[in-house]
């Protein structure tokens, strides 16, 4: 049975754990306003460049070509890009990516591709220490960059990409991160990169968003459109696709930074709940056990005074 100095040790301990627990949701708090703007702010650019890209490329017409379009009937090879946290503490934000990725593979990729090779680059140490699937080529690994946008890492992962599906290394590009919705919901999600698809599930980013941003069935139809291109049509696609590339890639750690700091905010917070029911928990059994400490040396005190009287 513990003591009441072993009791007091440990509430002196979750009362430390609280105060730790407290600032890291502050900070975090902080941190995910931040973030929040970001990726608020992104969405509508990325949603408009997508949407132009699509209708400059109607207006060409089937005379243009570029790699980056190309869509291969014959899927040998399929590139996987998963962004997980450098950083631990923020729940099941990472476990919960690791297990979509393991599944998706099960269910989707060695279904519809059972003879395709799969290779993988991991973006974070949580997922460069939790991935360890077989048969998977490790192209890369990066870190530290959880927190904070380096562009220097989004051109170096872009012109992997990029080469990479050029030069046939790659026949199919997925991301696997956690999208953003709110501060309490965070969900895992699979976003096809490469080829370059007219309807893509970015798309389910924007709905409900500013009615702008809504491409009407009747627009997707309009094939030529009367604009005035400086240089030629052609000569602007082969800038805006690498940049809407490199966007998409700013766009998805943009999500999993909002993303991280919402589930580590909301997790610091659980955590601090947690320890203040576990210290009224432990004062209520302290106040016990002074209580009943109390009243034996009371009757300690009673039994030896009657047997002073009987003597």
């Amino acid at each position: 049975m513990a003591t009441l100095r072993d009791i007091k040790r440990r509430m002196a301990a979750v009362a430390s754990t609280a105060k730790i627990t407290q600032a890291m949701r502050m900070v975090s708090s902080a941190k995910l306003k931040r973030a929040q703007d970001a990726i608020l702010n992104a969405r509508p650019y990325s949603m408009l460049l997508k949407t132009n890209l699509e209708k400059l490329i109607d207006s060409v017409g089937d005379d243009y070509f570029h790699p980056l379009l190309e869509k291969r009937e014959k899927i040998e090879n399929i590139c996987l890009v998963v962004i997980t946290s450098d950083r631990g503490l923020c729940g099941s934000f990472n476990s919960n990516l690791i297990r979509f990725v393991s599944r998706y593979i099960e269910t989707e990729l060695i279904k519809n591709y059972p003879n395709a090779k799969l290779s993988m680059i991991r973006i974070g140490k949580r997922g460069i220490s939790g991935i360890k699937l077989q048969n998977i080529n490790y192209l890369k690994n990066i870190s530290g960059i959880s927190g904070r946008i380096d562009y220097s890492v989004i051109d170096e992962l872009a012109k992997i990409l990029i080469d990479g599906y050029i030069e046939k290394k790659f026949d199919k590009v997925i991301f696997f991160f956690n999208e953003f919705k709110n501060i309490l919901i965070q969900v895992p999600k699979s976003f096809n990169f490469l080829p370059f698809e007219k309807q893509s599930t970015v798309e389910s980013y924007f709905k409900g968003k500013a009615k702008e941003f809504e491409t009407k069935q009747e627009a997707k139809k309009e094939k030529n459109l009367l604009y005035i291109f400086e240089p030629d049509p052609k000569s602007i696609l082969d800038n805006l696709i690498p940049l809407y590339v490199k966007n998409q890639i700013l766009r998805i750690l943009l999500e999993s930074n909002a993303a991280e700091h919402a589930a580590r905010r909301m997790a610091m917070e659980n955590a601090t709940n947690n320890a203040k029911d576990l210290m009224r928990h432990l004062e209520l059994v302290y106040n016990k056990e002074r209580q009943a400490s109390i009243t034996k040396e009371m009757l300690e005190i009673v039994s030896g005074a009657n047997a002073l009287k009987s003597q």
